[in-house]
């Protein structure tokens, strides 16, 4: 083990933490220090790797997809343990990544969390957008009464962070139209 955790400190500089982790991971397992528990312990050391990297990873219910995904998951161990390198299995965690930030981004209660972290003017353009399906944007000023520099404001973050799209003619014309992205 202490083998394993000096490698981990001499390249974590070195190898995204995305690889790093399912590396760390599939190598704890494959050391097999305890008794029982060296998958459970291996999976939390791999949260706590990516969440020193991004705190996002704090709040992914990784361990969630992979219990879905448990007899492929012990499949994919074996598959390396016999191949000699974890190549298989970094492929099969960063899936697990995938599927489990897919399944959040999908969900409604990350949906409806999600509205909380708007800011009021936000929300406002937000609903306006839903409950017209595809509007311009001096519509969404009076219909909200928001000032027109901050209505488009909140359209070009919401353009950015693909929260919606334009419609029809994209140049940066007054009758630009909106919807929500798809």
């Amino acid at each position: 083990m202490d083998n394993l955790f000096n490698w981990m400190n001499e390249v974590k500089d070195k190898i995204n933490p995305l690889i790093l982790s399912s590396i760390f991971h599939y190598e704890f397992v494959f050391i097999h220090p305890f008794h029982d528990g060296n998958g459970r312990t291996a999976r939390l050391w791999q949260t706590a790797i990516l969440s020193h990297w991004e705190k996002a990873f704090t709040y992914l219910p990784i361990e969630s997809m992979i219990k879905k995904n448990q007899e492929e998951y012990y499949t994919v161990i074996q598959n390396c343990n016999n191949a000699g390198n974890s190549t298989e299995f970094i492929e099969f965690m960063l899936k697990m990544i995938n599927d489990t930030i897919d399944e959040m981004n999908n969900s409604k209660e990350m949906k409806d969390k999600s509205m909380l972290l708007l800011s009021e003017n936000e929300q406002k353009v937000l609903e306006c957008i839903k409950k017209n399906v595809i509007i311009g944007a001096k519509d969404i000023i009076e219909q909200t009464e928001i000032p027109d520099r901050t209505v488009r404001r909140i359209l070009k973050k919401f353009i950015d962070n693909r929260t919606i799209e334009s419609v029809g003619n994209t140049e940066n014309t007054p009758n630009k139209k909106y919807k929500l992205a798809e």
